[in-house]
């Protein structure tokens, strides 16, 4: 098989490339490296462009040809709430747009199967504790909008011309499969963290006055190498004739509070970590949680690793 990745060079694009790398499949990656490292890809080929301008279609189409691609799974995006909300069209530029473009040259191309990133944040502030897929999706800001709008065009790809797609909603990602591939953009709770460390400020926590036991947020933490290892499965659950779901949460099924991965932090680091709790960030609900049956019974998939390994895989990364 074929797969071109968007975003491959990204954090958990080049997970994904390694592992179809391991496993013998053909890889061509599409990234506009604004956050991306070629070098984490290998050998792998790399087109160098932003799926959200003109200049996306052509690249498309010439890698299409070239690579003979089969599939594609699409991680290309901007995904900070916080700048979401400062700058909401942007985000509907980058995100939707871009993932209309690649719809199209997919299509021009004959490239039927498609895996897309997309967010629990589609999910909004959710009543429940344990959020499924056939719940409300209500998003609360413009990422998780530009998210659900790219599963209902996958959606509507498939409608219109046969078009084989899996929505994969992460919830909070962390840790790294391999010491050579964590999370350098500092976007993420864990590196920010490890970041602040570094430079001996206290890490910032955004509210401690929410409606949860010790007031932080809570999130489902997911490994990015589980996470991948997820993409993957989606991939050859496509090939199926029969495919009941096309949207599946992937998290580890059980929340962690901020303060609580401050804790597993001071655990694994050995610095005493104390936060600076400034007021809540806008657009951030209190709990985000998965209820991960739908992926588990259809994909066969489950999480392998736990907070601990999280923290503890994201730090030896950090150091090296």
């Amino acid at each position: 098989m074929s797969v071109l990745v968007t975003g491959g060079a990204g954090y958990i694009g080049s997970h994904v490339v390694r592992l179809l790398q391991q496993r013998g499949e053909r890889v061509v990656v599409v990234d506009d490296l604004s956050n991306g490292r070629a070098q984490r890809v290998g050998d792998a080929p790399v087109v160098q462009v932003d799926l959200g301008t003109d200049a996306a279609a052509g690249a498309l189409a010439s890698a299409f040809a070239e690579h003979d691609v089969d599939a594609v799974i699409h991680f290309a995006a901007r995904k900070q709430v916080g700048e979401s909300v400062a700058k909401p069209a942007r985000y509907w530029a980058q995100n939707v747009g871009g993932t209309a473009n690649l719809l199209q040259a997919m299509e021009d191309a004959g490239v039927g199967k498609l895996v897309f990133s997309s967010s629990a944040a589609t999910y909004g502030a959710p009543a429940t504790a344990l959020v499924r897929e056939d719940g409300p999706a209500e998003p609360i800001n413009p990422y998780g909008q530009t998210k659900l709008v790219g599963e209902w065009m996958s959606r509507a790809a498939g409608v219109a011309w046969g078009l084989r797609a899996a929505n994969l909603r992460y919830f909070n990602v962390a840790g790294a499969g391999w010491s050579d591939l964590g999370d350098a953009a500092v976007m993420n709770l864990i590196p920010i963290v490890f970041r602040a460390l570094d430079e001996g400020r206290a890490p910032v926590v955004f509210g401690d006055d929410y409606p949860t036991p010790d007031g932080s947020c809570i999130r489902d933490y997911v490994h990015v190498l589980d996470l991948a290892r997820a993409h993957l499965a989606a991939l050859d659950h496509l090939a199926a004739d029969e495919r009941p779901f096309d949207t599946f949460n992937v998290g580890s099924g059980s929340g962690s509070s901020v303060f609580e991965v401050l804790r597993v932090v001071r655990e694994v680091t050995g610095v005493d970590v104390q936060p600076d709790v400034r007021e809540r960030r806008a657009g951030d609900p209190p709990q985000l949680v998965a209820d991960v049956s739908r992926i588990n019974d259809t994909l066969g998939w489950s999480t392998t690793k736990d907070l601990t390994d999280i923290v503890a895989s994201a730090w030896e990364a950090w150091r090296a």
